[in-house]
């Protein structure tokens, strides 16, 4: 258990803290000597076409399912060392998450890569039109530490289906994990098509200076820029995977349902979840029970003493966890509090009387602490979500359809989900991205794939006869009238 002693805190960063590992010190001194040829070689290998038969992406992905299921004990464990992931939740959120898009990019797979015809106008005919998907080249996936098995082999499923070649470059935040990836992947998949690339901040700047067909990144705001600052320097298309503070409003009676579902969905993985509601706007007199009912509901997920659980993981390191402690004075702990420097991990805590002001308020938290606001009606609730920087999902805890609707046409977010936190994650057919300041682009399912791939125009037309010759100058009057009924 934690106590009030200072020498537990530290001042909290100025910028999002939803971050990787390009934003603290890097843990893994290697520096490959052969980035650039690693890279050189994969656009080499673009140029064979090794990855574009379907027969090809559908070994890759059958492959990609093999290591799973051979490895998925390893893969338990390296998640429980890196951030004492219980094996429930690890399966759950981080391995099944995984199959579900390979199960459905594998059922689904010849009907993404299908060229799909489009109409063409009348003036135009005889003549056809189609969209085909192209793959776009040598994709660089950098994945992030909080879910450092689920983040970065669900873009990888995207990138197989797409039939790119891929550079992985793993979260040294999370070691065990990203060894393991590192050992494993050159193991199960074609080694010409996936490169896994381990190292620190200084590795992903070298992989930043190389030319790439598209990044995919996940993690905090500040290193998102600096993702995409490098990646204009080679005009290079980026999908940004950010986070941001996302909030929940919860109208009058809420109901223990309702504090089971933000207690699920908030005290994940210790709160390192960039969906996970980061505080709580509590309409009317929705507080008073819901700060009851949150007590209620930790206790019975996790007991009386929850960093003793099993079920409850810690904090990725000591300098998130310091930055996590001193949030704790910035209003009234009404559940948890407590903490274990050792161990770096912090009860789940339910706060009030928080200053709108303050660094909780202003930073996304990305930990255990949930902050309760009371404000009066749901309008005003709506006024406060649209002040602030553009949330990644945006809850509603209401059975009212009106709110619902209206909710949904008057918040700005990069998804909008009624009465349960993180679930949309889950549905493959639904895309999962950012807008604004929580990042742009998204993934899962065909979203995924057609985000990696060109979708690229083609159209033919015969020359046996010349049908446009009712278009071609000098336009008289009846030509004009003529263009203007087939246009």
């Amino acid at each position: 258990m934690g106590t009030s002693d200072t020498s537990h805190k530290s001042s909290p960063p100025r910028e999002s803290t939803a971050l990787n590992e390009l934003e603290l010190p890097e843990v893994v001194p290697e520096l490959p000597e052969n980035i650039m040829e690693i890279v050189a070689s994969m656009h080499d290998v673009v140029a064979t076409r090794l990855a574009h038969p379907r027969r090809f992406r559908a070994s890759q992905l059958k492959a990609l399912e093999r290591m799973l299921d051979a490895h998925e004990q390893d893969f338990i464990d390296a998640l429980a060392d890196d951030l004492g992931k219980g094996a429930v939740e690890a399966k759950m959120t981080e391995i099944d998450m995984v199959r579900a898009e390979i199960d459905h990019a594998q059922l689904h797979l010849s009907e993404w890569m299908e060229s799909k015809p489009v109409k063409i106008p009348l003036v135009l005919h005889p003549a056809a039109a189609k969209i085909e998907p192209q793959p776009l080249g040598v994709v660089l996936v950098i994945g992030a530490w909080n879910y450092p098995l689920q983040l970065i082999l669900a873009p990888l499923v995207a990138s197989i289906s797409a039939g790119n070649v891929t550079v992985l470059k793993p979260s040294e935040l999370a070691p065990a994990t990203s060894a393991l990836l590192g050992r494993l992947v050159p193991k199960f998949l074609d080694h010409r098509a996936c490169a896994v690339i381990q190292g620190g901040a200084s590795t992903s700047k070298v992989l930043l200076e190389q030319h790439f067909d598209h990044i995919f990144y996940t993690g905090g705001e500040r290193v998102g820029k600096i993702v995409a600052r490098a990646a204009a320097e080679h005009l290079t298309p980026v999908t940004l995977e950010l986070g941001g503070k996302s909030p929940a409003v919860v109208m009058d009676g809420a109901s223990a349902t309702v504090a089971r579902r933000l207690a699920f969905g908030k005290f994940m993985n210790s709160g390192q979840t960039c969906v996970a509601p980061d505080y709580v706007l509590a309409v009317g007199d929705a507080a008073g029970n819901l700060e009851k009912q949150l007590a209620k509901a930790i206790t019975a997920f996790y007991g009386k003493n929850p960093m003793a659980s099993r079920d409850y993981g810690r904090i990725v390191n000591k300098a998130h966890f310091d930055r996590l402690v001193s949030y704790l004075e910035h209003g009234e702990v009404l559940v948890g509090g407590g903490y274990d420097a050792d161990t770096l991990k912090i009860e789940p805590t339910v706060m009030a009387n928080v200053d709108p002001g303050s660094p909780l308020m202003r930073e996304e938290i990305f930990g255990p602490i949930l902050p309760i606001i009371e404000v009066e009606s749901f309008d005003a609730a709506v006024r406060f979500i649209n002040a602030r920087p553009t949330p990644l999902v945006a809850y509603l805890f209401s059975e009212n359809p009106r709110l619902q609707s209206a909710f949904g046409d008057q918040v700005r977010a990069g998804a909008i989900v009624h009465n349960a936190p993180n679930l949309h994650l889950a549905v493959p057919g639904l895309p999962f991205g950012g807008v604004g300041d929580s990042g742009m682009g998204s993934y899962h399912g065909r979203h995924g794939f057609e985000r990696l791939s060109q979708m690229r125009s083609v159209m033919g037309k015969t020359t046996v006869v010349d049908t446009l010759k009712a278009i071609y100058p000098p336009y008289t009057w009846a030509k004009s009238k003529l263009i203007d009924r087939l246009m």
